[in-house]
């Protein structure tokens, strides 16, 4: 009885960070022609519809048809990490940081050409780019050399 207890009380421990978890990956808004969205914010990106990419933008949500996407674009922006170098260690002068950007081009309902650029943490860019590849159909177009590499892996 009481081994039962500690056994049912741990797994119900266990289970409240998955309760707590919204939908979709993060992201974070750095451009577009979208109005209404601040720069950095922070959003949910949900690929899991079937139909329609969804934007989480806190109690208001931004659908994207699959089949209005015309173009997705992914590229890097790859720095020295100069103040952690300084205030922490020199040899972070040897690492690189790197943010990986999409952008996603896409007609809306009123027919106009729209785009989404938004940031993606390094563990979420490979699973977002072969999910819209998947799903638009469409090839990803990369920057350069570099962005192939380690959108492909």
């Amino acid at each position: 009885m009481f081994c039962k207890f500690w056994v049912t009380l741990g797994c119900f421990i266990l289970a409240l960070p998955l309760a707590a978890v919204e939908p979709g990956i993060k992201a974070q808004f750095v451009g577009g022609t979208v109005n209404g969205i601040g720069l950095k914010t922070n959003f949910r990106l949900d690929l899991t519809g079937a139909d329609t990419l969804l934007v989480h933008l806190g109690n208001t949500d931004l659908g994207i048809t699959y089949q209005k996407i015309n173009t997705v674009e992914y590229g890097q922006n790859v720095s020295r990490r100069y103040a952690a170098a300084v205030l922490i260690s020199p040899l972070l002068l040897l690492s690189k940081s790197r943010k990986h950007f999409v952008t996603i081009g896409y007609v809306d309902q009123e027919g106009k050409q729209q785009a989404l650029v938004f940031r993606v943490e390094k563990g979420d860019i490979r699973s977002v780019l072969a999910s819209l590849e998947a799903r638009t159909g469409r090839r990803i177009e990369y920057q350069d050399s570099e962005a192939r590499k380690a959108g492909k892996g």
